[in-house]
């Protein structure tokens, strides 16, 4: 008999319906009947959380394969919320750019570096270029660090897509208006970025 089954028996065998039982795990009806339906498994806290509420042990619930997959789960879970983790406080970190003094700006044939909020003498539509590359990093870091919990399949597919659409843009934007620093602070960015969705033996 395989988990699921198991655990609609042990359900049955207590009187509850999905709605209670998911109440009493402190998860949604819609995660116990998809662990029910054999479409999902458990975290293994909720799977902990499992065995408490029925007086069972894990390795009753379980088949050897079912825990392998489960770990398998979980770990990639880890690895999806730390990747998030980090690329909500990189990109909320591009926020810097708008005080470090690390913008060219000369004044009386001198260059001085100044924060991208001192940067006045550009042109209007680079200016606000810069600033709508930093915001869009911004609110995606914040998007990123508040909807970790969020499985949405709109969300899911787009998330990186837009730190990587905002990072690249503002790097390609920093290097044609030859802003160096501001290239090379968004650059180890993108190398960190991707050195963590690099899929590793």
């Amino acid at each position: 008999m395989e988990f699921h089954e198991k655990l609609q028996e042990l359900r049955r065998q207590k009187g509850l319906t999905q709605e209670e039982l998911a109440q009493q795990l402190y998860v949604s009806r819609t995660a116990i009947s998809k662990w029910e339906s054999g479409r999902g498994y458990p975290s293994i806290e909720s799977l902990k959380a499992i065995a408490a509420f029925f007086s069972v042990s894990i390795d009753g619930l379980l088949s050897g394969d079912e825990v392998l997959t489960i770990a398998e789960e979980d770990h990639r879970e880890k690895e999806r919320h730390l990747r998030d983790l980090v690329f909500g406080l990189l990109d909320c970190s591009a926020a810097f750019l708008l005080f470090l003094p690390i913008f060219g700006k000369q004044v009386d044939g001198v260059i001085r570096g100044v924060s991208l909020l001192g940067l006045t003498e550009i042109a209007p539509y680079l200016r606000t270029a810069y600033f709508v590359c930093i915001s869009g990093m911004v609110l995606t870091g914040v998007l990123l660090l508040a909807l970790q919990g969020c499985r949405h399949g709109i969300w899911q597919r787009s998330k990186y897509k837009l730190t990587f659409l905002f990072n690249g843009g503002g790097l390609l934007l920093f290097i044609v208006s030859l802003q160096p620093y501001g290239g090379v602070f968004l650059l180890l960015f993108l190398v960190i970025k991707v050195l963590l969705l690099v899929k590793r033996p």
